[in-house]
C-alpha cells in the first residue's frame, strides 16, 4: 500500500481591521491549489483576537474544498467524458 501525504499551509496576515488567509494545498501529482478567506474584525472579538484568524481560516478552506471539488470534477470529465 503507497502512503501519500498533501501538505495544507495557512497564511494569516492582518490589514487594519482584516484578516485575510490563504490555505495553499501542495500534493506530489499537480500544481499548487489556493483557497482565500477574509474576516473583519467587530470591536467586541477584542479580547478573543483569534477570531478574525478562525474565521479568515475556515473560509480559505471551505473555498480550497471548493476549488479541489471543481479540479476533481474536471479530471472526471476528461477521462469518462462526464462530470460527477
Amino acid at each position: 500500500m503507497e502512503a501519500k501525504q498533501w501538505t495544507v499551509q495557512i497564511h494569516i496576515t492582518e490589514e487594519g481591521d482584516e484578516t485575510f488567509a490563504r490555505a495553499v494545498l501542495a500534493t506530489r501529482d499537480t500544481h499548487d491549489l489556493t483557497g482565500v478567506g477574509r474576516a473583519r474584525r467587530n470591536p467586541v472579538d477584542e479580547p478573543v483576537a483569534e477570531i478574525g484568524d478562525e474565521l479568515a481560516v475556515a473560509r480559505a478552506l471551505a473555498d480550497l474544498a471548493a476549488r479541489l471539488l471543481n479540479v476533481t470534477s474536471d479530471d472526471i470529465a476528461q477521462f469518462t467524458g462526464s462530470a460527477s
